[in-house]
């Protein structure tokens, strides 16, 4: 299959009639699979009502069929047409974070939309891109858009076109190249059909700012429990990984450093993933910034883009410094304890 790519500036006026995009939209249409920038990271679409276009999307990504997909839409009375009820928590956060990276799981109606794209389960996660190529593809194809990130599935997420490319090129319809994505790590998702509550999957909304908005929220226990049915995406199988083994390191810098000396003295080529503030501490044949520990905003943007970089250096090993588990820090964490299969190493 020949992969087409479509560049498309992101400021320019009236993108819905951009040729790119009404072209994207069109294959989205003939049930084709296209990625798409999000503001957090590149999605791999297809039509949410078909099964033909669903299957497309597992089996260019290698993902199991049994990890439900999130279907974005570009306007909020889409989902009227596909949910059995709008709880008036998930109105207020719809209200306050839409669009943006906050997915939320509803009760679905039967019949709409591909039980593949849903897993088979009677609820289903929807959200709102905040980015204005995506939004505008949503709007000209005038369909639900079933969309996990478009990456080999297990692999970190794509946060720019290339990063797609280097996955899937020759198994998809085609990449529209808006650019590169801001936050970083996937959407937030957050179950709406219980009394309280219940973040699935940290991410780009924090669960401070959630409770903000409806008072009282719940962490999954089962966030990690790998024997239970995912009712949202992230919730099961590694993903995230780099080629090489990555080991988070709860421990002093100096423990980070002897861990670096034993595998140096062993023979292998060790990569550190470190930050702005420490990563002139350590002493190691590759070591990559990913962004400030005082701002994690800036690490949750550039974590993905760290861990494929260590695949362009060729380590055998990867140690990793871990970070605050509170607001952002929360999906940070998630992402590489999921990249690491849980592997950490304590001082």
């Amino acid at each position: 299959m020949n992969t087409k790519v479509w560049k498309v500036d992101k400021y320019v006026d009236n993108l819905e009639n951009n040729p790119q995009v009404v072209d994207a939209a069109h294959f989205l249409q003939e049930n084709e699979v296209v990625a798409l920038p999000t503001e957090t990271v590149y999605g791999l679409g297809g039509n949410a009502k078909s099964d033909v276009a669903v299957e497309k999307i597992f089996a260019a990504k290698g993902r199991p069929s049994d990890n439900p997909l999130i279907i974005h839409i570009a306007d909020k009375k889409q989902i009227n047409a596909f949910v059995t009820e709008i709880p008036e928590k998930a109105e207020l956060l719809m209200e306050k974070f839409w669009p943006g990276p906050l997915t939320i799981i509803f009760k679905k109606k039967a019949g709409v939309l591909s039980n593949k794209a849903t897993a088979g389960l009677d609820t289903v996660a929807v959200r709102m891109p905040d980015h204005p190529v995506a939004l505008a593809l949503l709007k000209k194809c005038q369909l639900p858009i079933a969309a996990p990130s478009a990456n080999s599935s297990g692999k970190p997420s794509p946060t720019n076109a290339q990063h797609v490319i280097d996955d899937l090129d020759g198994k998809i319809a085609g990449v529209l190249d808006g650019g590169a994505t801001g936050v970083g790590v996937e959407s937030t998702v957050v179950d709406c059909t219980e009394e309280i509550p219940v973040i699935l999957r940290p991410g780009g909304v924090t669960k401070e700012q959630l409770e903000m908005v409806i008072g009282d929220v719940h962490l999954d226990a089962a966030l990690s429990d790998e024997t239970s049915k995912p009712k949202a995406p992230g919730m099961k199988y590694q993903h995230y990984a780099p080629n090489a083994p990555l080991y988070l390191v709860n421990g002093s810098q100096s423990f980070l450093q002897h861990l670096i000396e034993e595998k140096r003295n062993a023979g292998l080529r060790v990569g550190v993933l470190a930050t702005e503030e420490s990563v002139g501490n350590y002493t190691s044949d590759v070591v990559i910034a990913c962004g400030k520990r005082s701002e994690l905003e800036t690490v949750a943007a550039a974590l993905y883009e760290t861990l494929r970089a260590f695949n362009q250096e060729k380590v055998d090993v990867i140690f990793s410094e871990i970070f605050p588990s509170t607001g952002v820090g929360h999906a940070i964490m998630n992402r590489l304890q999921k990249a690491a299969g849980n592997k950490m190493i304590i001082e």
